[in-house]
């Protein structure tokens, strides 16, 4: 392939792994296996100054956009817009994508896995797609578009339109393994159509964020890895750290906080369920590598590698649970106990894995704190780069300069000759917050491409200028995520915490007291970001006062539903009363789903809250993740036209149930109060999860489904 156009400028690869901490990957520290990352660390580069901001959704708006997330309105997730202007959770046209700049200088522009930046409204099958990644610069998306997905059953979208999940758990699927299949495919699409044009590969993976997943042969490898406990795993990867140059000498190990406990203060059964969900997660991470390798080999065998630019990351820290001993389900106990009867099932289907709070704090090593703050430990990550045709090793392939994620968008236009437009669609452009650290690629005494950097996230805030760092004590959601805070919530009485960064790798001495005038200019020059970047006003809660309600939330009196249509995005039916209505002519022998009502994508269950299904001409309602409520028509639904009706009427703790077929009563049932999530997504004519007993989601109703119309009904007064 020698003489391609497109080798004088590079191809350009991001992976963007989500929720890795800082001393996840071997060449960071870890135990865990991972190979193919540690090759490309140790044939390029490794930045132990990166920073990001402290959770996902700004901080992939902050790499695409190369501006600070606040100034492009992602002040928190997608998912909790509000009306402040650096929070409306949109980004605007005046904010360009580097993929939009790389597509309109000729590069093919393809983002595979998870998106996560469209506000919550505007995420679902009939969108508005105006963030979506193909109205942002892309020419292909294949992913999912919220926070999260389970990895058997996953919430996909190809382009701009639902796909179902292509195979099953049971022969094979998991999500990492399709998200690099379609991959591949992309990239090997437009070498063979546009053989002088580079490409701009953004690969997403929804590893290794909950829920841990993996094939049970990956998770089995690291039985009895992690026995040792959190606080050995710790010390462990800060004396690999210091042995790989990862951190400097002198480094402190900082301690362990007081929402988690020592491991050797844990039960027997404690012990052993919190170290198979480290096992899991090893398991997926693993997993994980493994497909990173199938795109690095690819790259390899079709000589490309070269001249190919990749960027490893991650979002943010490593991910803690509110439940502090982690899940091994979703909407089911996590207790101990609970968790124990159920260690063999972790990280298999149904599951929705995540581990225990001190392996957050293992993941971080040797920072405090973990994902949502920014401490080091939720904004600090590991960053690796590859480029073979410009780096050249040098004795010390660490970078230590001090690179933010908004550098990644200019070093990547840098990279590739392209000056951002200043107008597009015109639209005229904002500034660009970020620089290019292509110089640092070059020489590891390079200055870094920013002296100064605000981080603020939900109330924790904490600003880098010239090697200091002040840091606040504020925690956001405190009853959640550490131990509650005194009083109501006063920013102004937050303690301000100083570091000196060059002699202070972790953060672990605070010379507030010692230097006052410093920490004085330090919290001035936060205000003064704040101020410029649309921080102001902050609020602790993923809820502000101000949040945006969309008309599309709005709970409609009446909506008709056809089959065939892709699943809708609905409120939550069991959370009132109402009436369904299904017109079908049944078939001579019909069976299959008439309709499943699925949770949001973001609390994705792999089965569905209620449903309604046709078995030897008996239409069977179910209700509960595990379809333990459920009513059998006492009717059969014979070949020709039925009119189906149930109705639900909401009572103080429990519903009542009544079925009718053709207007003749079929059946009736009165179930408890279902603690369930809001139900988002109602499929006709299918579902998609796991199958129980009768219920299989992959068969489509056999015959014809007219219409489902529903009808929202006072609930009776108590």
């Amino acid at each position: 392939m020698t003489g391609e156009k497109w080798r004088s400028r590079p191809n350009v690869v991001v992976i963007l792994l989500d929720d890795l901490g800082f001393a996840e990957l071997g060449c960071f520290g870890s135990s865990i296996a991972t190979p193919a990352i540690d090759a490309l660390a140790r044939d390029g580069l490794r930045y132990t100054n990166f920073h990001t901001t402290p959770l996902c959704s700004p901080t992939r708006a902050s790499l695409l956009t190369g501006r600070n997330h606040h100034a492009v309105g992602m002040g928190m997730l997608a998912d909790a817009p509000a009306q402040a202007p650096g929070y409306t959770g949109r980004i605007p046209r005046s904010a360009a994508t580097v993929a939009r700049h790389l597509r309109d200088a000729g590069y093919g522009t393809f983002a595979v896995g998870k998106w996560h930046i469209a506000p919550r409204d505007e995420s679902g099958p009939g969108g508005p797609f105006d963030r979506w990644p193909l109205r942002l610069g892309f020419d292909r998306f294949y992913g999912f578009m919220r926070g999260l997905t389970d990895q058997w059953f996953p919430d996909l979208v190809r382009d701009n339109s639902p796909v179902d999940v292509p195979y099953r758990p049971e022969e094979g699927y998991h999500l990492t393994e399709d998200l690099v299949t379609e991959a591949l495919a992309m990239m090997r699409t437009h070498r063979a159509a546009r053989r002088d044009d580079p490409f701009f590969l953004y690969f997403a993976p929804g590893a290794v964020h909950s829920p841990h997943q993996a094939p049970a042969s990956r998770i089995e490898r690291y039985r009895g890895a992690f026995d040792h406990g959190w606080d050995v795993e710790r010390e462990r990867r800060f004396q690999r750290q210091l042995e790989l140059g990862v951190i400097p000498t002198g480094t402190v190990n900082t301690e362990r906080p007081p929402s988690v406990p020592a491991w050797d203060e844990l039960g027997e059964d404690a012990r052993r369920v919190f170290a198979r969900q480290m096992e899991v997660y090893a398991g997926f991470l693993t997993h994980t590598d493994e497909q990173i390798g199938r795109i690095v080999e690819y790259l390899r065998l079709s000589d490309q590698l070269d001249d190919t630019v990749i960027y490893l990351t991650s979002d943010n820290g490593a991910a803690h649970h509110p439940s502090r001993a982690g899940t091994w389900a979703k909407f089911q106990p996590n207790d101990v106990a609970t968790m124990l009867e159920h260690v063999d099932e972790f990280g298999g289907v149904g599951t929705h894995n995540h581990y225990a709070r001190g392996w957050t704090w293992a993941g971080t090593t040797p920072f405090r704190y973990w994902k949502g703050y920014s401490w080091l430990g939720g904004v600090r990550t590991p960053l690796i780069v590859h480029w073979p045709s410009r780096i050249r090793r040098d004795d010390d392939a660490a970078r230590r300069q001090f690179v933010h994620v908004v550098d990644v968008m200019p070093s990547i236009l840098e990279a590739a000759g392209v000056s951002p437009d200043p107008s597009v669609d015109g639209v005229d452009q904002q500034a660009i917050d970020g620089a290019s650290m292509l110089s640092t690629m070059d020489d590891a005494s390079s200055p870094a491409p920013r002296d100064t950097q605000y981080f603020e996230m939900l109330g924790s805030r904490a600003i880098y200028h010239d090697g200091w760092k002040a840091t606040t004590d504020h925690l956001p959601f405190p009853q959640m995520w550490e131990p509650p805070m005194e009083g109501s919530v006063d920013f102004a009485k937050d303690h301000w915490a100083l570091f000196d960064l060059g002699s202070d790798f972790s953060e672990a001495v605070d010379l507030a007291d010692a230097e006052p005038d410093r920490l004085a200019g330090m919290v001035g020059r936060w205000e003064a970001e704040a101020e410029r970047n649309q921080v102001l006003p902050i609020s602790d809660s993923g809820e502000r006062p101000d949040s945006i309600r969309s008309p599309r939330d709005d709970t409609r009196p009446r909506e008709v539903y056809f089959a065939g249509s892709q699943p809708v995005t609905t409120s939550d039916l069991l959370a009132g009363s109402f009436e369904l209505t299904a017109e079908v002519v049944a078939g001579r022998e019909s069976s299959g789903v008439l309709w499943a009502h699925h949770p949001n994508p973001y609390t994705f269950s792999t089965r569905p809250i209620w449903s309604c299904h046709v078995v030897d001409a008996v239409a069977i309602l179910t209700f509960g993740l595990t379809g333990e409520h459920r009513i059998r028509s006492s009717l059969p639904m014979t070949e020709g036209r039925h009119t189906l009706v149930v109705r639900f009427r909401r009572e103080a703790d429990s519903a009542r149930v009544t079925v009718s077929l053709d207007r003749e009563q079929a059946a009736q049932l009165s179930i408890p109060q279902l603690h369930v999530p809001p139900v988002r997504q109602l499929y006709i004519g299918r579902g998609v999860g796991v199958r129980w007993d009768d219920f299989d989601p992959s068969r489509g109703f056999h015959g014809t489904i007219v219409r489902v119309t529903v009808e929202r009904t006072p609930a009776p007064t108590s």
